[in-house]
């Protein structure tokens, strides 16, 4: 089973790394562009069977280690 974690900086954290990007693509003539926000895409391979467990563990491991959850939000995606 995998799991695809992709983590970001919370709301109203200032994101300098999306922020650069922006102005980079504004700079290629890409103005349309309103936003940037950066982050990053975590996959794990899991000898689980269950989902629901693994969706959990994958959870566990992100508050514990992966995400810093002071500043940064997560989303988990379970493939089978």
């Amino acid at each position: 089973m995998k799991a695809i974690v992709n983590v970001f900086l919370k709301n109203g954290v200032l994101d300098s790394q999306g922020k650069a990007v922006l102005h980079a693509l504004s700079g290629h003539g890409f103005q349309s562009v309103r936003d940037v926000r950066v982050g990053k895409q975590i996959i794990i391979e899991l000898d689980e069977s269950d989902s629901a467990t693994a969706k959990e563990k994958v959870a566990h491991m992100c508050e514990e280690l992966l995400a810093n959850t002071v500043i940064e939000d997560y989303e988990i995606e379970i493939i089978s």
